[in-house]
């Protein structure tokens, strides 16, 4: 696919980057198999493996769907981010972001490109994950807001996760690179309330969970499956991201600016 990027603005830039990259996945499938597998796989085996844990006093749920369901989700957003990595990484191998970089193309528009790209990905393990989740009972007590909350905060991932993978991508400038973005991913989301509540947990991996900012966000996307949709728990996971994706935006532009002069 030829992009062409002359006479653009950075939006209409961003959607032809965002649209080669979705195309790619067509033409690629297997690049796409950890987005939406390994999720179902995920709340299939963890699901079936930790139901005495909602026996649990002050789990939250009686349901263990409910409380796993969301959690991968988030897991398959954040692998949608990182395959939009790995497409940039490819670029980088193979001369075409050379192209894009000596072409009059609005330097915002490399990067959100990705990002666009990384927020469609997304939606296929929300969609996946969720028919799955109903089809085996999970339950959805915050109604229409609970899937809000749970769409937000996992586009919102998707963001964190392409950026976190931009930044050491523009660095590393090779598909390799895509080892150490996956090893930071992994440690974010375990190192979290994915599996049990805070209370539960033990430990240093207490005091882990409970200053990693995936906590916040989990709880966010949780809230309308385990409960009511609240402010008090809405505002920190939405805190969480727009600090996160700050910090993270400031890392993937100066890895962008070790390419660009």
């Amino acid at each position: 696919m030829v992009v062409d990027t002359h006479g653009g603005g950075t939006f209409t830039v961003a959607l032809w980057l965002a649209r080669r990259s979705l195309l790619m996945v067509a033409r690629v499938p297997a690049a796409v198999v950890p987005t939406v597998v390994f999720p179902i796989f995920f709340v299939v085996a963890f699901s079936g493996s930790f139901t005495a844990l909602t026996d649990i006093p002050g789990f939250g749920t009686d349901n263990i769907l409910s409380w796993m369901a969301p959690f991968a989700i988030l897991q398959g957003a954040s692998f949608a981010g990182l395959g939009t990595c790995f497409g940039v990484a490819r670029d980088l191998e193979d001369g075409f972001y050379d192209r894009l970089i000596v072409a009059p193309t609005p330097r915002a528009a490399l990067l959100l490109g990705p990002l666009l790209a990384a927020m469609a990905r997304a939606l296929l393990p929300i969609t996946l994950v969720l028919v799955a989740a109903f089809a085996g009972g999970a339950a959805l007590p915050g109604g229409l807001f609970g899937i809000v909350s749970l769409v937000v905060a996992a586009e919102g991932v998707a963001v964190l996760a392409a950026l976190w993978g931009l930044g050491i991508v523009y660095r590393l400038k090779t598909q390799r690179a895509g080892a150490l973005v996956q090893v930071g991913i992994f440690f974010t989301m375990f190192l979290s309330i994915g599996q049990v509540p805070l209370h539960i947990i033990e430990g240093w991996l207490h005091g882990a969970a409970r200053v990693n900012p995936m906590t916040n966000i989990l709880r966010f996307a949780r809230q309308g499956f385990i409960g009511d949709v609240a402010w008090a728990t809405t505002w920190p996971g939405l805190v969480a991201m727009a600090i996160a994706a700050v910090v993270l935006a400031v890392f993937a532009v100066r890895g962008m600016r070790t390419l660009v002069p």
